[in-house]
């Protein structure tokens, strides 16, 4: 058995990713991840007694990450790839009035988790930054993601980006290239409404931009992410220093 098989049998592994579908009408998504499970109460099946120490085991490499135009918190547009090469990124998926509590507000959570263990570790610091992105460019522009970052979006201790898109065209590629899923509800006329459906996915992306964890509500474990950022710490730190 692969080392990192063997060594990661104490998460559910996230299924096949399912790849984004653009249907007719005003702005909506429509996509299901049947693979992706699901607890009671939504606790993570994750036994942190059981998590193997950082370096002792190997992540694969996924899938390439997308590229796209991306618009910071602070008005400036950038390509993500620019954003991802050379960092060890944990990337989350959000919309700013999300209220669902297996949704963003327990993305959030977990994000502010590993942000302050990053920040309480010098190696990790230097290494690794945070991305929220957001599903909805329409309402969450630049200075809505700024106030929802908050503080942390200004902490230059670690880096945290708040990201939008100029559009939902511009948005779209990103989601179908990392398999991200939402639907949008609608009302009794057919209209679209405010209310974004989606499964809770965070991705761990490395240095060269190849996605190498994806996490889901049943995988979510903060501290499994931080082993999971020591790891890839760990493999670049190994590397000839031109390859890093």
């Amino acid at each position: 058995m692969p080392v990192h098989s063997a060594a990661r049998l104490w998460r559910v592994r996230v299924g096949a990713l399912g790849l984004l579908g653009w249907v007719t009408g005003p702005a909506a998504w429509a996509a299901k991840d049947a693979d992706q499970p699901r607890l009671a109460g939504g606790r993570p099946a994750v036994d942190t007694a059981r998590l193997p120490a950082p370096g002792s085991y190997r992540l694969p490499r996924l899938f390439a990450a997308p590229d796209g135009q991306v618009i910071d918190s602070d008005g400036r547009a950038r390509r993500l790839h620019a954003l991802l090469v050379g960092r060890l990124t944990v990337l989350s998926f959000m919309y700013t009035y999300c209220r669902d509590p297996e949704g963003c507000p327990l993305a959030w959570r977990a994000m502010e988790v590993v942000h302050d263990a990053v920040r309480r570790d010098a190696a990790l610091a230097a290494r690794a930054q945070l991305i929220s992105l957001s599903f909805d460019p329409t309402n969450d522009t630049p200075a809505q993601m700024a106030l929802y970052g908050g503080e942390r979006a200004r902490d230059e201790r670690v880096r945290w980006r708040f990201l939008t898109t100029a559009s939902v065209p511009r948005l779209l590629p990103l989601l179908s290239g990392f398999g991200q899923d939402v639907t949008v509800e609608t009302d009794a006329q057919g209209h679209a409404t405010r209310t974004l459906n989606h499964l809770l996915k965070i991705v761990l992306v490395d240095a060269q931009r190849q996605v190498r964890e994806v996490y889901s509500v049943a995988t979510l474990e903060p501290v499994a992410v931080v082993n999971d950022l020591h790891t890839l710490r760990i493999e670049a730190e190994a590397l000839p220093r031109w390859r890093r």
